[in-house]
């Protein structure tokens, strides 16, 4: 089971998007995936119609306790896709780093959560929320890859340090040395501030970078509306292309490390 994490300390880069596209694309090809909320927003989850405050049990529930297989497997929400389910986020989320940030062992949880439902899923991908704490680290201990989108405009290029800076922090406590592919996102070839941009990234990120980018493209908005995975939705629009490339690029990557 192959788990990646969707990352940046900063929101509005289409990490949301990332998670649904490739999980969309590897359903295609067969594959069992899981999407893993993470957001107090919700936001993954509401993409399918999931009305998550209305839930008995959320990812949250896993932090509060710990859970067995079955009570995990419980939290699941099937979506109308038959081989994509979801760990439902909350709102309630927003409240862990308050209520448990200081307990021991609260990083490990979604690694344990992983273990136990290994061989359930080929690929499980967490969307996390734009904010350092204790759901991000959560999310980064428990990945064999970290896939952090950044928009090709000048702002985002700080929130790509600050996750540059967290994942140096964190690889300390870390025992194996993360492994990120930076994904340059929203990319608009008729602007200076993109190509600008991308050029910076080539520059400060050059072997950590997909060499290539997501194009902007209207059909995630429209997918969105229409409650759709993009590939279902426009399986021959550009920023699907794009991602096809980029999911064939990842699952290369890790066929080399294994």
């Amino acid at each position: 089971m192959v788990v990646w994490t969707v990352a940046n300390q900063k929101g509005g880069v289409g990490k949301t998007t990332t998670a649904i596209a490739l999980a969309g694309l590897l359903a295609e090809q067969g594959k069992r995936v899981l999407l893993v909320d993470t957001d107090p927003h919700a936001s993954l989850s509401y993409y399918f119609g999931i009305e998550s405050e209305d839930l008995e049990l959320s990812v949250y529930d896993l932090f509060l306790q710990v859970s067995t297989k079955e009570q995990i497997m419980q939290s699941l929400c099937p979506t109308h896709y038959s081989n994509i389910d979801i760990l439902p986020g909350t709102m309630g989320l927003a409240t862990l780093d308050r209520a448990l940030g200081n307990k021991g062992g609260m990083g490990l949880v979604l690694k344990k959560v992983m273990s136990a439902i290994e061989g359930e899923y080929d690929y499980v991908l967490i969307d996390c929320p734009p904010i350092l704490g204790v759901l991000m680290v959560n999310a980064l201990a428990a990945s064999d890859r970290i896939i952090v989108p950044v928009q090709t405009e000048f702002l985002a290029l700080k929130g790509l340090d600050r996750m540059m800076k967290t994942l140096e922090i964190m690889q300390a406590q870390h025992p194996l040395p993360f492994k990120y592919t930076i994904v340059p996102t929203m990319f608009d070839r008729r602007t200076k501030a993109s190509r600008t941009t991308y050029q910076k990234l080539q520059d400060l990120y050059g072997e950590f970078l997909w060499p290539s980018v997501v194009p902007i493209d209207t059909n995630f908005r429209n997918a969105s509306v229409a409650q759709k995975v993009p590939s279902d939705y426009a399986a021959k629009s550009r920023g699907i292309i794009a991602y096809k490339y980029l999911l064939k690029y990842l699952i290369n990557l890790n066929t080399k490390s294994t």
